[in-house]
């Protein structure tokens, strides 16, 4: 062995051992391990005894069985004890019972709970009904099985779900409070406390000589929920699209799983809440002193006719056994209401807020924005004075159209100038056919637009401001509660398609995406599309290659398998813009005489005229270009010279 082995061999030694006297525990950390050994060795000598002593008096009389001695039923007893004591430990005296229902409600919610798991086992919305086919009831959030949550008590070698236990009820008119009396004097809390007009019910866990049965040294508590979600609307495909499991991250921002497939998620951060929801409900257990961790679940049920998701969440809470206060959770189980939403953030400071709002679909900044500060505090102001929401829906489309109608006359007196110079426009087009004449032909029709006073961009302004408009409107519409159930001339529920004509048949490709109906209002608003395409196209004086106008009319048709199976109130909405917008160009037409706007122009072309800033450099930048192509046709030309030598 060389040199250099034996001094790598030292070192390696070295460190090991500096390793093991640097980690080692200090005093106090092993007294305090030795006090946990101690009360763990204690708790299971004690379990030890109990089952020893049950034993023996179950094989007493097991002997005496044999000694053809009967026996009573204590011995039965006794003998079941014991089962279940070795497979509880100290809860065993709550590990069988029979199960009870405590039923607890205000004026908009009516919840039904269970002494088996101490859990909330249905929930019953009173405000709204649910639709499933030519009947309607209540909208019912979850019952019996498909709601589940509890807590995992890790006691040694034994795991016992809450879910597996029988709670004692005691319930007044407000508050339910499930207890688990268990061995030694321990005692478990569950209290609920529904305030009146409420959808959000108070849950507060406490414990009680909880140290005797669950060693000191855990620190955190498993708590799980899992839910299938029942379908409440009569399109599955567009309230499956618009379920999902948000979460709010503590002092940040909404987050969620994807809507569509199975999706997981391990967040390692700490959470405010998890929410389960639909396209007009959630389900929302929010954290007083936040979630520690969770994994996160997302399961399709496409093939289920009753159900849309299964969702699950594990997640950890802090706790210790000898602190009488476990946690405080409120649990949200009502609808996705804007304003609700924000009623409880009122007064909170932002790292506080909830923003359970995010878990409605309002589209993107700039379009939530335009719903949340206009399009929300118009339809709430007008459903004050009309309870008609077809009306109301009119009342706003007549609002919109109002504020853009400056825009929109200046758009279309832009577009009257630019059909009254095509004469002109055609000549210049005449004067420069050849390709290497572009940059002249633009610069004598910038000069044109310039003497006639035109912009080519001005009739793009009113559909800027409206586009983001009709954006807004297309995340409104579908996720307002307010328009949900209510019925306007053949269509029963604004919120849902209008079907006037239904097929139950599977088709490959269409119902998949076009469904099995034909909305009418979706037909109206299409066939409203195509004419307001013609009059578009009309108006613009041009010819249009055949090619092209095919490509416009096609658009229309293809929002028409786009919108069929979304919301009536939005193909409604849209049906009204269009309709109005063609009413306002015929108005157009009619008051705006051409020959007086060509006599303008010609009039405002012998004035003389500054140019602007922006026409200036446009111009500038044109005879940039044209050097630019004069320099090059002057390289090519020498280049063909030269290769011609």
């Amino acid at each position: 062995m060389d040199k250099n082995t034996i001094i790598g061999f030292v070192l390696m030694i070295a460190v090991v051992i500096g390793f093991s006297w640097f980690t080692q525990p200090s005093a106090e950390e092993i007294a305090a391990q030795q006090r946990y050994n101690d009360s763990i060795a204690a708790v299971e000598a004690a379990q030890a005894l109990e089952i020893a002593a049950w034993q023996e008096q179950a094989d007493a009389q097991a002997q005496a069985a044999m000694a053809n001695i009967e026996v009573d039923s204590l011995t039965a007893d006794s003998l079941r004890k014991a089962e279940m004591f070795a497979l509880y430990g100290a809860f065993a005296t709550v590990a069988e019972g029979e199960e009870q229902i405590i039923k607890l409600e205000n004026n908009v919610v009516a919840l039904e709970f269970s002494s088996r798991g101490g859990y909330l086992r249905k929930a019953t919305l009173k405000d709204y009904k649910n639709y499933t086919g030519e009947d309607t009831t209540n909208v019912v959030l979850f019952e019996n099985n498909d709601n589940r949550y509890g807590f995992i008590f890790k006691t040694g070698a034994r795991v016992i779900d809450t879910q597996s236990l029988y709670f004692t009820p005691t319930a007044t008119d407000s508050t339910v409070d499930m207890t688990l009396n268990l061995a030694g004097g321990a005692m478990w809390n569950v209290r609920y406390t529904l305030p009146q007009d409420s959808y959000r019910v108070q849950m507060d866990v406490t414990q009680n000589g909880m140290e005797k049965v669950i060693p000191q040294n855990i620190v955190n508590l498993d708590m799980y929920w899992d839910l299938k979600m029942p379908r409440q609307e009569k399109g599955r495909m567009f309230e499956q699209a618009n379920s999902a499991l948000y979460y709010k991250h503590v002092g940040d921002d909404v987050d969620k799983l994807a809507e569509k497939g199975n999706k997981d998620k391990y967040v390692r951060t700490s959470l405010k809440w998890i929410g389960y929801k639909d396209q007009f409900f959630t389900s929302a257990f929010i954290a007083k002193d936040n979630f520690n961790e969770a994994f996160l679940v997302s399961e399709d049920l496409e093939k289920d006719p009753k159900y849309l998701k299964k969702f699950h969440s594990e997640t950890l809470i802090d706790y210790a056994s000898s602190n009488p206060y476990v946690g405080s959770f409120s649990i949200f189980l009502g609808p996705n209401d804007y304003k609700l939403f924000r009623s409880y953030d009122k007064g909170l400071d932002k790292e506080e807020r909830l923003d359970l709002d995010r878990v409605i679909p309002l589209g993107w900044p700039l379009f939530r924005w335009i719903n949340t500060l206009i399009i929300i505090n118009v339809f709430d102001f007008l459903s004050k004075f009309c309870g008609n929401y077809g009306l109301i829906i009119f009342l706003l489309t007549v609002f919109i159209k109002l504020i853009l109608f400056p825009f929109t006359y200046k758009s279309y007196k832009s577009q009257a100038r630019m059909r009254v110079i095509q004469p002109q426009m055609q000549a210049l087009n005449e004067k420069y056919p050849n390709p290497e004449d572009a940059m002249k032909k633009q610069n004598a029709m910038m000069e044109l637009y310039s003497k006639a006073g035109v912009n080519p961009m001005g009739g793009c302004l009113p559909m800027l401001l409206q586009m983001p408009i009709l954006v807004a409107m297309f995340s409104f519409f579908p996720s307002s509660i307010e328009l949900r159930g209510e019925s306007f001339l053949w269509a029963k529920d604004l919120s849902s398609y209008d079907a006037i004509v239904e097929w139950d048949t599977y088709i490959p490709l269409i119902s998949s995406t076009f469904g099995n109906h034909i909305s009418l209002f979706c037909l109206l608003m299409t066939i409203t599309n195509i004419l307001y395409t013609k009059v578009t196209m009309d108006q613009s004086g041009q010819n249009t290659m055949p090619g092209m106008k095919w490509m416009m009319y096609l658009m229309p048709l293809m929002f028409l398998f786009f919108f069929n199976n979304y919301a009536a109130g939005l193909s409604y909405y849209y049906f009204l813009s269009l309709l109005i917008t063609i009413i306002q160009t015929w108005a157009f037409r009619k008051f705006v005489d051409e020959k007086k706007v060509l006599a303008e122009m010609e009039a405002n072309a012998k004035k003389p005229r500054k140019k602007s800033g922006f026409m200036a450099r446009l111009e500038e930048a044109q005879r940039q270009q044209e050097a630019l192509l004069r320099e090059q046709r002057k390289q090519q030309a020498k280049h063909n010279g030269k290769g011609r030598q």
